[in-house]
């Protein structure tokens, strides 16, 4: 028996990305501005991923988190925007069957572990503040290596289901995607088979996921909120409040955005899940380094003496 090709069940060898609705005089402006923001994400990322494991001070669980969900906003970016912005300004707008299923497969999985990661880091600061006497105790270094561990395995899993069933869809005479990247919803309402399973799958499957990250984060924020208003301190209720918004912040961005993606009806307009799909795969990903890390204390610090260090070596 001939190994299963993952062109048996299409007809299509490629597709077509149409890219954003953008017209041909803006083009270059919103070229600029997509570059300039690809190259904050991966800059501020990366630059946060280092101070991390240079400075022993951030050796801590929190930092532990945040350092791969720094990995992860980088690479979840890397994934759709270099394409994008390469379509922008060539015009060549064809991607190979195989480049588009790859490209939705690491979307997937990116995208999963970010959601897996920011429950995580909710759960980290929860009991932080809750929970301080017992801080050390309940997030050592086995329990912070298996919550990571296990938020990969689950996102590697995940993607993979969904993967596997989209490579079963058919796509006749159409190969053109509305839309700016590979995205699985775009692909299967263009698909000339019955998605009935994929889409069960996504609502059933994913919005278990979505349910149990957002209901973990949200209740570790209602958590720390009700330890906080119990402290006198002015002070640090606002120190608590203005972080604790902050990070809801960035979350009600992220998780508002895909829900309004995935788990929306056929009926919402094609340019309004653009709009939304680059809220969650530009936007938030350029957010997170300033809103979980530059607006520390410790991480500014260590930023003067990393560039003092710099400018002293030139």
């Amino acid at each position: 028996m001939k190994s299963l090709r993952w062109e048996n069940q299409s007809s299509v060898s490629e597709f077509l990305l149409l890219g954003l609705p953008i017209r041909p005089g803006q083009r270059g402006l919103f070229f600029t501005l997509f570059l300039a923001m690809y190259l904050t994400t991966v800059l501020g990322n990366l630059l946060i991923i280092l101070l991390i494991r240079l400075d022993s001070r951030f050796h801590t669980p929190m930092y532990f988190f945040l350092s791969h969900l720094a990995f992860s906003d980088v690479s979840f970016s890397t994934v759709t925007v270099p394409k994008m912005l390469i379509n922008m300004h060539t015009q060549q707008l064809s991607i190979p069957y195989r480049g588009c299923i790859s490209q939705v497969y690491f979307f997937l999985v990116f995208a999963c572990l970010d959601s897996f990661l920011l429950a995580v880091m909710a759960f980290d600061r929860y009991v932080a503040i809750c929970q301080p006497l017992h801080y050390t105790t309940i997030m050592r270094q086995e329990l912070c290596v298996s919550l990571v561990a296990g938020s990969w395995i689950f996102s590697l899993i995940h993607s993979l289901m969904h993967t596997l069933l989209l490579i079963q869809v058919s796509f006749c005479a159409d190969n053109t995607i509305p839309h700016f990247f590979c995205d699985l919803p775009a692909l299967l309402k263009m698909s000339c088979s019955d998605v009935s399973l994929n889409e069960l799958v996504i609502f059933t499957e994913g919005g278990f996921l979505f349910i149990l990250c957002v209901g973990g984060i949200l209740g570790s924020y209602a958590r720390i909120g009700t330890t906080v208003l119990r402290v006198p301190s002015t002070k640090s209720l606002f120190k608590a409040f203005s972080t604790c918004g902050s990070h809801l912040l960035v979350v009600s961005l992220y998780y508002g955005t895909t829900a309004g993606v995935y788990f929306s009806s056929s009926s919402t307009s094609r340019d309004k899940d653009m709009i939304a799909s680059v809220m969650y795969t530009v936007v938030t990903p350029m957010l997170n380094p300033f809103i979980y890390s530059l607006r520390n204390s410790d991480i500014k610090q260590s930023l003067e003496a990393f560039f003092n260090k710099v400018n002293f070596f030139k």
